[in-house]
C-alpha cells in the first residue's frame, strides 16, 4: 500500500468565487509544487474546466477527480465525482438541464470563464453558477450513483450551505460515499458535538478558492495505486485502505 495526499476540493476561475490566478496551469504546478498526489476539481455547477486539468495534471504525476460542487434546492453544497469523461459529461448535462438560467452580475459576482492551456478566454458562462439547483439532495445523490459516481456532502461542520446547517441533520436514507469536513476543524470536535455521525468516513480538503490555498489541509488515502475504484475502496475502508485526515 501506498499513501497519497489527495485535496479534493479546489474551485478554478471558472467558479465566480475562483480567483484569477486559479487557471489550470497554475493549479496543476502548485498543488505539485505543494506535494498533491490527488486533486479534485471542484467547481460550482459546472464540471467544465475538470478535463484539461486531468490532461495537464497526468503530465506532472498527479491525478485528478473530476466533478463538480453542486448547490441542492435546500442550498446544501455537496462534492460529486465520475469516473470518465463521458459520465461526466452525462452529469454536466444534467446540471444544464436542471440549474437556473439567472443572469450573472459580474460587477457583484465575477466573471466565470472557461480557459485554455495557453490560458486564453474559451467560453464565458453568462448565467449565475451560484444557484441553486431545483433538484434536492436526495435526487442528486441518486444521480450521481445512477452514474456510477462518488457523493460527498462538503464542509459539513459550516454554518451555511452544509447539510446540518440547511437540513438539521443528516437525513439516515441518504447515500453518501463520505463526509467532508472543512480545514477550520477537526474529526474529533465535529464528532464530538455530532456523535451520531461517528460511524461514517471522512475526507478533509482546503476548499481552495485562492491559489495559495491548494494543498493547505489534506486527506492521506492509503491504497494501491490512484485510481478512481481504489478511492472508492479507501472511502470504505476495504482490503486494508482507508483514509487519514492530516489534521486530526
Amino acid at each position: 500500500m501506498k499513501v497519497f495526499r489527495a485535496d479534493l476540493h479546489t474551485h478554478t476561475v471558472l467558479s465566480p468565487c475562483g480567483d484569477l490566478e486559479m487557471s489550470p496551469v497554475n493549479i496543476v504546478r502548485i498543488a505539485k509544487e505543494r506535494g498533491v498526489d490527488i486533486l479534485g476539481i471542484t467547481d460550482h455547477n459546472s464540471t467544465l474546466h475538470a478535463v484539461l486539468i486531468k490532461q495537464l495534471a497526468e503530465k506532472e504525476g498527479i491525478m485528478v477527480m473530476m466533478g463538480a460542487e453542486v448547490t441542492s434546492k435546500e442550498e446544501v453544497h455537496c462534492l460529486c465525482f465520475f469516473e470518465t469523461e463521458k459520465l461526466l459529461s452525462e452529469f454536466q448535462t444534467y446540471l444544464d438541464r436542471h440549474l437556473p438560467k439567472i443572469l450573472n452580475d459580474t460587477k457583484y459576482f465575477g466573471y466565470q470563464v472557461v480557459v485554455n492551456e495557453e490560458e486564453e478566454i474559451v467560453e464565458e458562462i453568462d448565467y449565475l453558477l451560484l444557484s441553486a439547483l431545483n433538484q434536492g439532495i436526495d435526487e442528486i445523490e441518486e444521480k450521481v450513483h445512477s452514474l456510477n459516481g462518488l457523493f460527498i456532502p462538503a464542509h459539513i461542520n459550516k454554518s451555511i450551505n452544509s447539510v446540518i446547517s440547511q437540513l438539521g441533520f443528516l437525513p439516515p436514507d441518504l447515500k453518501v460515499d463520505a463526509l467532508e469536513i472543512s480545514m477550520h476543524t477537526t474529526k474529533d470536535e465535529f464528532l464530538s458535538k455530532n456523535k451520531y455521525l461517528k460511524a461514517y468516513p471522512f475526507i478533509q480538503s482546503s476548499d481552495a478558492h485562492y491559489i495559495d490555498n491548494i494543498g493547505n489541509v489534506c486527506s492521506r488515502l492509503r491504497m494501491k495505486e490512484a485510481s478512481f475504484s481504489e478511492i472508492r475502496m479507501a472511502l470504505k475502508g476495504e482490503d486494508g485502505r482507508k483514509i487519514e485526515l492530516e489534521k486530526e
